[in-house]
């Protein structure tokens, strides 16, 4: 389970690390099923998932939705919920901005203009039943319950593995709950300080690079 953002790419624009990306593909060619799950749309990691040569099922929408084929998802997380939400932030708070994204199945991506506890503190005095994540690139709004171990779970359950079958690797708070799900978590060194406390395992290089060096590390078990 392998995030997107921060995690194999370069920088903020979203270019994929060459080097990262051999790696997995390496490893689902041994047999491994190589699964992105992201903050981006479903349809995004899929089409990654594809054409980078690593699967045909990818986890997007921060666990809310799973896409199996370009037209077939699995939906797990309520977008009207998140509407409602939107609505009632932009009502109480100035400049919270939909950010420009990826069309979405179930949750609302907003730009990082705001403070975030503030904009939860309202949403729960207004008993909408959504939480507010910070994915280090935009803020999201999911229907409560969906977060990145949510969308694992599911993952588990179409596959009939279990946590001893995971490696979770990520960076950003938003993966701690795929950590929770997986028999091995792994993070990077651009990862912040609570993130590398909840990974089991912290490679000293960042992003891409940290990310070969992880599979170098596990390769053992992976055998």
């Amino acid at each position: 389970m392998v995030d997107i953002d921060g995690t194999i790419t370069e920088n903020g624009n979203g270019i994929i690390h060459l080097g990262a990306l051999s790696s997995l593909r390496s490893a689902a060619a041994s047999g491994h099923r190589v699964i992105y799950v992201t903050g981006r749309s479903s349809v995004e990691a899929y089409i990654l998932s594809i054409f980078g040569g690593t699967g045909d099922v990818a986890v997007g929408e921060n666990g809310g939705c799973i896409t199996h084929e370009p037209s077939a998802h699995t939906m797990l997380g309520d977008i009207n919920i998140c509407r409602q939400a939107l609505h009632t932030l932009q009502s109480h708070i100035r400049n919270v901005q939909q950010k420009l994204v990826f069309p979405r199945m179930t949750e609302v991506v907003l730009s990082r203009t705001f403070d975030i506890n503030k904009g939860q503190e309202i949403l729960d005095d207004a008993g909408i039943d959504v939480m507010l994540s910070d994915s280090g690139f935009a803020y999201h709004i999911n229907s409560r319950g969906i977060d990145k171990g949510r969308g694992v779970r599911e993952i588990m359950s179409m596959y009939d593995v279990s946590a001893d079958d995971i490696i979770a690797i990520g960076d950003s708070t938003t993966d701690i709950p795929m950590f929770r799900e997986a028999g091995i978590s792994v993070t990077m060194s651009n990862a912040s300080s609570s993130v590398q406390e909840a990974a089991d395992i912290v490679t000293t290089s960042p992003k891409g690079d940290g990310v070969v060096d992880a599979l170098q590390i596990l390769a053992p078990r992976m055998a």
